[in-house]
């Protein structure tokens, strides 16, 4: 019965905070057409008399959770702000019908919720400028809204207009003129152009690049070196001293046993942190699909050792993270190129006819902030590769590594969410987004998530449990979506301040990248460029960066490179740029 009540029903309301529980009556509380068991529970006068805290109520719904059958899903969205904050909670309980969840995924969602603070509203239209800019209604050099219009178009008050004014000049996308109001910053006055990625075609390749890539990693140790070429952002846009305090409190609640027994199966409430990610994105996934592996590279690498065999081919994208291509030749895998476009992703034509005209016995995709071009898939796109994948039975990998440095306020959705056969094996990890050095990431396996468990207890084990304590702590109480979004405000400004760099001293047939996200450029030069020549004399001016040739199985691109912008810009920053355009024109 109770089943029955609930099977497609939404029960959404707003609860102030628990002193103001006897303002809101049952309807209030519960919403019209409540079932009866939840009202008796969240608004019997019981209930409202006691004031009952948010906590006791949270553990209420969880006990109605043995009363759902597999067959239904339980989606908790607790914002735990109202704990920190004075600001309302919204509890949504949704119970979609015809969804098959194993029991353990409903039993195992965790007693204590993530931190989740909720934007505030200067914070909110301050995003809503922020998308009018990036999508280019608002374009450089062009009047914003004054103060006094867009207070009483939107209905918010003038301090708030203020401080999303001084918000967005924070990220450098607007800047103020003396009794003129404020303008878009002028980034790329000249919008120098999108790249014409373009792939010779090629036969299933044999990939020879780690010795090149080795070189290139080689000259970047240099911590004087302007640090265009590096892999991960800056360690000062991290809580490195947040996420040390974790450790310590993580490693002080950590049991003996616990230690030896999430060796193998991975920090237990790290495991529920993440799958209750997944859940928040409206990915239903069950814990014990989750491996915690040692970054998202181990991660890679079990999963394409456990579909293929050696001399088998494997499509991935072109240009394609270097990493990637590394692995294909440790494994003796052969490459399949099919190109990427900019802004829209990998070339599903293209893909389409190598599935049909060859035997790829894998794909290596990033849908989402591709590195290193930064192009991101449709979600209509995402569901039409997964459809092609799944009509022709062969596995992907998803390199989902850079997805919570999406720009705005919509996250992207993975491929993983279309999956309904468990053959899409996402990857990620927090190496790019919070913690670089703590090695910490994870594989959800689908099909194959038990023989990538298996195979990872038959190499490394197991990452560090410290680490993997730390992170948990820092999930569940160290304000992780706030850090992000301070995060991605901070690469926001840093990209604005390079594609203005780049207008200014690289030559005017140059072609570049914006992504929605991240902390790569792709530039594509004037094709007499040699960007291996550029950087080596890039080199001896103190200046890193990445050429095109390690993006390719093949060693194309030659007059491309990736351009990172993933450190706070300063003066030398600037220099660097300038030294680039220099040593262009010699060419």
């Amino acid at each position: 019965m109770f089943n029955r009540r609930l099977r497609g029903q939404v029960l959404q309301w707003d609860a102030l905070r628990h002193t103001d529980i006897q303002k809101k009556g049952n309807e209030g509380l519960c919403g019209r057409g409540a079932s009866p068991i939840i009202s008796h529970h969240y608004a019997s006068p019981a209930a409202t008399q006691n004031r009952r805290s948010f906590r006791e109520i949270y553990r209420i719904s969880l006990r109605l959770l043995p009363l759902l059958s597999p067959s239904d899903m339980l989606l908790i969205d607790l914002i735990e702000s109202v704990y920190h904050s004075s600001y309302a909670a919204q509890w949504r309980f949704l119970i979609v019908e015809n969804r098959t969840v194993p029991p353990k995924t409903v039993m195992e969602y965790p007693l204590n919720a993530p931190t989740v603070y909720p934007m505030k509203r200067y914070e909110q239209f301050a995003d809503e400028i922020a998308t009018l800019i990036r999508e280019g209604v608002l374009g450089p050099g062009e009047r914003i809204p004054s103060v006094r219009q867009a207070s009483r178009h939107h209905g918010i008050s003038p301090s708030t207009v203020f401080q999303a004014y001084y918000l967005l000049e924070n990220r450098g996308l607007i800047t103020a003129r003396a009794r003129s109001g404020y303008f878009v910053r002028e980034h790329a006055r000249r919008l120098l152009g999108e790249p014409r990625v373009t792939l010779q075609p090629n036969d299933p390749a044999e990939v020879e690049v780690s010795e090149l890539v080795f070189s290139v990693l080689d000259s970047l140790q240099d911590d004087q070196t302007v640090p265009f070429g590096s892999a991960f952002p800056s360690p000062e846009l991290f809580p490195l001293s947040r996420l040390a305090t974790s450790m310590t409190r993580g490693l002080r609640e950590l049991s003996p046993q616990q230690v030896v027994a999430d060796m193998t199966t991975g920090h237990t409430d790290l495991c529920r942190q993440i799958a209750l990610r997944y859940m928040l994105g409206g990915i239903q996934l069950p814990m014990e699909e989750l491996v915690i592996t040692n970054g998202a590279m181990e991660a890679l690498n079990l999963a394409l050792q456990c579909v293929t065999q050696p001399g088998d081919l494997v499509a991935v994208e072109s240009p394609a993270f270097y990493a990637s291509l590394q692995v294909l030749e440790r494994l003796k895998l052969r490459a399949v190129e099919i190109p990427v476009h900019p802004r829209e992703g990998v070339d599903l034509e293209v893909l389409a006819e190598r599935l049909e005209a060859l035997p790829i016995k894998a794909c290596w995709f990033m849908s989402h902030l591709q590195n290193p071009l930064g192009a991101s898939m449709s979600k209509e796109r995402k569901q039409a590769l997964y459809q092609l994948l799944k009509q022709h039975q062969v596995p992907m990998l998803e390199d989902d590594v850079y997805a919570e440095l999406y720009f705005g306020s919509t996250p992207p959705t993975p491929v993983k969410a279309f999956d309904d056969e468990g053959l899409i094996i996402h990857c990620s990890s927090f190496s790019k987004c919070l913690a670089p050095g703590y090695r910490v990431g994870w594989v959800a396996g689908g099909r194959y998530a038990e023989a990538i468990s298996r195979l990872k207890l038959m190499t490394t084990i197991s990452p560090s449990v410290p680490a993997q304590a730390a992170i948990a702590d820092y999930l569940q109480h160290g304000g992780y979506d706030r850090h992000l979004r301070k995060l991605r405000h901070a690469l926001e400004a840093q990209q604005g301040s390079m594609l203005a760099a780049a207008d200014r001293y690289f030559p005017a047939q140059t072609r570049i990248t914006r992504p929605a996200g991240g902390y790569f450029l792709w530039v594509e030069f004037p094709e007499k460029i040699d960007s291996l020549r550029l950087f080596n004399m890039a080199l001896d001016h103190g200046v890193s960066l990445a050429p095109g040739p390690i993006f390719s199985a093949t060693q194309q691109f030659r007059h491309c490179v990736r351009l990172s912008y993933g450190h706070p810009w300063t003066q030398s920053s600037e220099r660097g740029m300038e030294t680039l355009g220099r040593l262009l024109a010699l060419f």
